[in-house]
């Protein structure tokens, strides 16, 4: 079954309200095996919801609608979708009562225009709303499935929850649709399309890349029984796993913030960050983790060479020979926290994020990576284009420090 979500709304169009109900909705019917192939966003215009209407009914099975159901002049959904269904509007005396004891156990009495949300398509059954006054539709006509659902995402979600999906999975019997996500550092999106290219033309499952800023996502899809499903996500990780190795680095919500921390606990190494162009970046993300104090002992943010010195340890004849940004440098920080604070590990960034500060030697962009542990010290030199600007290198230089660490703790 194909579905279509209508989103109906000017504040959306407006920007004033961003539609998380369209994406808890894909959410949702992906559950029961249903394929949502459009979303539409229309204004409070009966015309134009109208339109809406009838260019879903051309083209899906099941018409989800939320938003307009309300008491208001603007509210004006339901009235719409029985204009271009060609149906009458009946008062449902249920929903008349509803109403009544809504406001009466709030100690409220009701206005005129609130009684407007029991008029109801003729046919239509009633989906209750135990969260609000606005009742839900539930319709089927010229083959198709409709569900009217408030805008209010509480009350929306109630009703998907114990009436919408229920009526769904009821026609669909054990049908569902699973994504997994593989996270993947280390390399930009054409560098791994380029190796799993052939991987991308299957079906079963399906095989999708998304770029991200200092990451490639691959979402993989399948659609079935449940058991079929699952072994199709296995069988297509363990294919990705084979082509990509340990630039995978996690798997759907894990952060490679998460996956650093685990590595390090489960060595039973701790860390101290000395930090320039990064600005915090790194030790903030470490330590968003509940239970960093395991592993995480100290972080410095030092900016100024007289900072690197004070406060990090490093030799100020480095400094004035070497410059900041150095691989030497990086290291020497590195080095310099890790002795200072008693750490197995020690991790020093240093760079220019500009705009300004870079020169045709050290351009904007220019980032070392220093890390030292027992084994001794290194480096890494990366280039991210100005173009990034000040926060994307940042960002950028962060992840590549936290996948150096992730990586050589790994195989240490």
């Amino acid at each position: 079954m194909r579905a279509e979500i209508i989103s109906v709304g000017t504040e959306l169009l407006l920007g004033q309200i961003v539609d998380t109900n369209a994406a808890y909705l894909a959410q949702r019917l992906a559950e029961v095996g249903i394929d949502v192939y459009f979303k539409q966003t229309v204004g409070d215009n009966s015309p134009r919801v109208q339109d809406a209407v009838q260019l879903a009914i051309s083209r899906a099975d099941v018409i989800l609608i939320t938003g307009g159901l309300g008491p208001t002049e603007d509210d004006l959904t339901v009235a719409a979708v029985a204009t271009a269904l060609s149906l009458d509007l009946v008062r449902d005396e249920a929903v008349v009562d509803h109403i009544r004891r809504f406001f009466e156990t709030r100690g409220r009495t009701p206005s005129g225009n609130v009684y407007k949300q029991a008029l109801i398509p003729r046919g239509a059954r009633v989906i209750p709303n135990e969260r609000g006054t606005a009742p839900g539709i539930h319709l089927e006509d010229r083959g198709r499935m409709f569900f009217l659902m408030p805008g209010v995402p509480y009350e929306m979600k109630g009703m998907m929850e114990h009436y919408v999906l229920p009526a769904l999975r009821h026609r669909m019997g054990s049908t569902v649709i699973r994504s997994r996500v593989l996270r993947i550092t280390g390399e930009g999106e054409s560098a791994v399309e380029e190796r799993i290219k052939d991987l991308l033309r299957q079906t079963e499952p399906t095989i999708a890349p998304y770029a991200k800023l200092g990451e490639v996502h691959l979402r993989l899809t399948a659609k079935g029984p449940p058991e079929q499903v699952d072994a199709a996500l296995a069988r297509g990780e363990a294919q990705l796993r084979e082509r990509l190795g340990d630039l995978i680095y996690g798997v759907d919500d894990q952060t490679l913030e998460d996956v650093v921390a685990k590595v390090l606990t489960t060595k039973h190494l701790t860390l101290a960050v000395a930090e320039s162009c990064t600005g915090g970046t790194i030790s903030s993300r470490l330590t968003n983790i509940p239970g960093s104090s395991a592993y995480f002992l100290e972080g410095v943010v030092a900016y100024s060479n007289e900072a690197k010195v004070r406060d990090v340890g490093v030799d100020p004849t480095l400094l004035a020979t070497r410059g900041a940004v150095s691989p030497e440098v990086a290291e020497a920080m590195a080095g310099a926290i890790r002795r200072r604070c008693g750490a197995e590990v020690g991790l020093g960034v240093t760079g220019i994020a500009g705009p300004t500060g870079g020169t045709p030697d050290k351009p904007v962009g220019l980032v070392y990576l220093g890390l030292d542990d027992s084994r001794g010290a290194m480096h890494r030199r990366l280039m991210f284009g100005a173009e990034a600007g000040r926060e994307g290198i940042r960002v950028l230089a962060a992840q590549a420090a936290l996948n150096l660490l992730r990586l050589h703790v790994a195989r240490g």
